[in-house]
């Protein structure tokens, strides 16, 4: 069924249809229409989920890791200094193994105060142990909610699934719903293997683990991540056959033969394609690749597909400030070296704090990877978009 939604709605709606065990959550702009919308669907009787009102973000992710230790489907959502503020909880959910799903709605970091999308606060959080899906558009937020709960408890790690704030967060968009029924049937019901209130299998969770067991256990993590592509692969493929559309690690768009190209997350991907096509309309093999997941991060696959390439320009919504680059950035080019591509890549830091990014903007940047492209040289490596100087 097509109806019109924003992200935020959009990603409400898939919790309501998943219908989870649990939601503890604590408002945050711009996240906090999701859980607004859901505890509506609560008070009506549209879901069987006991909806936990706490007083804090860490209180948030401290309630959904109880409550996913004691068997429970559990999901949250956020943004910018509420994920901030479940920082040493994130980290918890992961080392005990928990499929919790946060809705996190991209907002930049204070300080100074914003409320408008960047990628900052996602980016503080992406090596916790979390699996990361970034989203497009609004259906992408819907389809990518629906996906990580088979994700989430296949892999047993957590997921974070994300929107950028207000650009897609609040902006209407015509979305294709799935029924309710199918939806039941493509997440499936939890059973968990372990969990604490099966009395007749007791088990230790949360053991304190000195240095006999520890770096066991977090090796065994870090596999989980590294097979966790296989499911995400598995799960889009099941996705693909039974709605239609096709999800992977990442989005190729007219890269196949591209002599140029842009790597950037999110939204701006959208407005990138307007250029790549005005750009191919006039002759210039230009073309796009959007990595949908970031956390595991498909290292190989994507230098493999820009392998062929004669420079790279990477976008990036955040800012590591290690006085190098952005964390796409420094990413795609440990891909690069790992896999010895050679290629000419260079960074481009845009949007922080929302500003916006547009057509023009990103024409500049193929127009100064042309001219990396003929000279075989980049100049300057790291570069800011739209900043005042």
């Amino acid at each position: 069924m097509k109806t019109a939604k924003t992200g935020n709605e959009a990603m409400a709606e898939a919790m309501r249809q998943i219908n989870p065990d649990v939601v503890a959550a604590y408002p945050i702009t711009p996240a906090t229409e999701i859980v607004m919308i859901f505890s509506q669907f609560v008070a009506d009787g549209l879901v069987d989920t006991e909806y936990i009102a706490v007083e804090s973000e860490h209180s948030a992710m401290s309630a959904c890791i109880g409550a996913s230790a004691a068997g429970a489907r559990v999901m949250t959502s956020t943004s910018s200094q509420g994920l901030a503020l479940m920082y040493e909880m994130l980290y918890i959910a992961a080392g005990l193994r928990l499929p919790i799903i946060v809705a996190e709605v991209n907002r930049a970091l204070s300080a100074p105060i914003n409320i408008h999308g960047d990628h900052s606060d996602t980016m503080g959080a992406r090596d916790c142990g979390w699996i990361q899906i970034f989203s497009e558009n609004s259906q992408e937020a819907y389809d990518n909610m629906l996906q990580a709960v088979r994700i989430a408890e296949s892999v047993k790690l957590p997921v974070m699934v994300m929107t950028d704030g207000f650009i897609i967060s609040h902006c209407l968009e015509v979305i294709e719903v799935i029924s309710d029924d199918d939806v039941k049937k493509f997440v499936g019901e939890y059973k968990p293997e372990r969990f604490l209130l099966d009395i007749k299998n007791p088990f230790t969770l949360g053991a304190i683990d000195l240095q006999d067991y520890y770096f066991e256990h977090k090796m065994q993590e870090a596999e989980a991540m590294r097979n966790s592509g296989r499911i995400i692969l598995d799960v889009a493929e099941d996705f693909k056959k039974k709605f239609g559309r096709e999800y992977g690690f990442f989005e190729k768009y007219k890269l196949d033969d591209a002599e140029i190209a842009i790597v950037c997350l999110g939204s701006t991907a959208g407005t990138s394609k307007v250029v790549v096509d005005e750009l191919r309309s006039k002759g210039v093999k230009a073309g796009l690749l959007k990595p949908r997941v970031f956390r595991p991060f498909p290292y190989k696959e994507i230098a493999d597909e820009l392998s062929h390439l004669k420079a790279v320009a990477v976008l990036d919504r955040s800012d590591t400030f290690s006085a190098y680059a952005g964390p796409l950035f420094t990413e795609i080019t440990s891909a690069l070296y790992t896999t010895n591509n050679s290629l000419l890549a260079t960074n481009y830091i845009y949007g922080l704090g929302g500003r916006d990014i547009n057509t023009e903007d990103i024409k500049k940047v193929f127009d100064e990877l042309t001219v990396i492209s003929k000279t075989k040289k980049v100049e300057k490596p790291i570069n800011y978009i739209g900043v005042r100087e």
